[in-house]
């Protein structure tokens, strides 16, 4: 089922209107670190105030205690996801520990020498809630502490099932137009991931902001990275490196081979991964000299969500769903874009321009054959993330496309052209010239790489003296933005009532565990 590769230019199909683009839904996913006041990352627990971070829908916690995840619903537009991100994060600004600041980078602020300094988040006494958190722990031992500390946004996106009735009935291949229409819009959906994966090194390039570490991020670890200024690390053109080798990586994935043909064989790539034991993690052991769990399990991911890629095939779980059961029930209903840095000029970590030129991509990489991804192809991807991941603003910086070797900013000139109509259309879907904007913003930074983000960051690292001052002082302006922001009334008895319910819900949880914890992990275990 897999399209040959085209080396034409992009053609807008004749059949795709703005109207089918009206249905599209975003949500986004922001993670900030909790930053004390003499830079280093915070020892407080949750704030309380906040509610529970375990049944909280919006304000929740990923691996540390210390890191937030800021989460929107769905929404029929930019603006509207953009203003319920803004409130969310003002809520959690309001009642943030004294003296603490949400950290604006995607790489962590400073971090203690002793690793065990960095808090796992804690869920409370539930089965479910100490599950997490022994989840955490066992990522602590396979990987190290400080690698979790990594802060990211998640854009999600779905296109309208009037988009995908269209595609299937003007479809060439009859083995996609015969499916049934959730498997016909899977299968679409994994076309788009293969391409976004192919097209990632776009996102690393123009959203990129993180050329530099701390070095208390690489302490103990050997690097080749080179000294900036005052504890910061960077490589001169670096783009992004929390999508390299310094960012989150998991070796023990890279020998899984789960592919994104279809969704079946996803779906047994990665259930084999959670069943298949990994001689190293089982060498770790399971529990302590004192008999207690330091990880779930010994198998290659624990659980799904260990399993990291740049783009993840989401269906919304129903009940006690995993996301496979539901992603195996009622087919891919959205996408996870994940390759996004947390942009530091931002106060909400990602502006509008950023968001829409993701879906004019996501677009892009929908409509754009997408033959599957061979061994060979991905060694080439690697290598070409990687590149632009330490050196893609160098003016020298190459891409290998599979049918030759082009320079970088060629290749992204090449790829914004093209989707420049896709952009006008998704304008006048919402009748604004919200798209070709964010195009007309991201030609300007491939023209000139001094335009971009990371070279922003580098540049104003210099002139602040490092990576706290930096980081400090954009966390203090990004504090006066979110002082500023006004709730209405109606929204501030919203996440008032959401403290109280997701308490509730928490110590209900607690009081209807009908077994012990042991209990409850060795039924999973076993």
């Amino acid at each position: 089922m897999s399209q040959p590769h085209a080396n034409t230019g992009f053609v807008v199909p004749t059949w795709l209107s703005e109207s089918l683009l009206k249905g599209t839904l975003r949500g986004i996913e922001r993670e900030s670190l909790r930053m004390q006041s003499d830079g280093y990352l915070s020892k407080q627990p949750h704030p309380p105030a906040l509610g529970a971070a375990l049944t909280h829908p919006h304000i929740t916690t990923d691996y540390s205690e210390a890191l937030l995840e800021f989460i929107t619903p769905p929404h029929q537009s930019i603006q509207k996801a953009l203003t319920d991100l803004a409130d969310i994060h003002a809520v959690a600004h309001e009642h943030l520990p004294k003296g603490e600041r949400l950290w604006p980078m995607s790489m962590p602020c400073m971090l203690d020498k002793e690793e065990q300094n960095i808090p796992l988040a804690q869920y409370g006494t539930s089965n479910i809630g100490r599950f997490k958190t022994l989840y955490r722990h066992g990522l602590a031992v396979r990987y190290g502490r400080r690698m979790q500390t990594i802060a990211g946004v998640h854009y999600n996106l779905s296109f309208s099932d009037a988009l995908f009735e269209q595609l299937q009935q003007n479809e060439q291949d009859p083995a996609l137009k015969n499916l049934s229409f959730q498997d016909y819009r899977s299968q679409r959906y994994f076309g788009l991931i293969r391409n976004f994966i192919r097209y990632t090194p776009m996102v690393i390039f123009l959203l990129g902001a993180s050329p530099t570490v701390c070095g208390s991020f690489v302490l103990d670890r050997e690097h080749d990275l080179q000294r900036l200024v005052a504890g910061a690390l960077h490589l001169p053109y670096a783009t992004a490196l929390r999508m390299g080798k310094y960012g989150y990586q998991n070796s023990a994935q890279k020998q899984l081979g789960i592919r994104y043909d279809d969704l079946n064989g996803y779906l047994s790539g990665l259930e084999k991964a959670v069943k298949q034991p990994y001689e190293p993690f089982t060498k770790l052991g399971l529990d302590n000299a004192q008999g207690e769990p330091i990880q779930v399990n010994d198998h290659t991911l624990q659980i799904e969500n260990e399993y990291y890629s740049l783009v993840r095939p989401k269906q919304t779980p129903q009940g006690n769903e995993t996301p496979s059961q539901a992603l195996k029930d009622r087919g891919v209903g959205y996408v996870e874009l994940r390759s996004v840095d947390v942009d530091p000029y931002c106060a909400i970590g990602i502006t509008e321009h950023s968001a829409a030129f993701l879906e004019v991509l996501a677009l892009y990489c929908l409509l754009c054959p997408s033959p599957y991804i061979s061994e060979q192809e991905q060694a080439r991807i690697e290598l070409n993330q990687a590149n632009i991941v330490a050196n893609g603003r160098a003016d020298d910086a190459t891409f290998d496309t599979g049918h030759g070797v082009m320079g970088v900013r060629d290749w992204l000139n090449q790829h914004l052209s093209q989707m420049q109509a896709l952009a006008q259309m998704f304008d006048q879907s919402v009748d604004s010239t919200l798209y070709t904007d964010a195009l007309a913003l991201m030609n300007t930074r491939v023209q000139d790489p001094e335009q971009t983000l990371s070279a922003h960051v580098i540049k104003d690292m210099l002139e602040q003296g490092g990576t706290w001052a930096l980081g400090a002082h954009l966390a203090e302006q990004h504090a006066k933005v979110y002082d500023k922001h006004e709730l209405s009334l109606e929204k501030q008895h919203y996440f008032d009532d959401l403290v109280y319910m997701s308490k509730h819900q928490q110590r209900a949880l607690e009081q209807s565990n009908l077994i012990s914890f042991d209990e409850y992990l060795r039924r999973f275990r076993s």
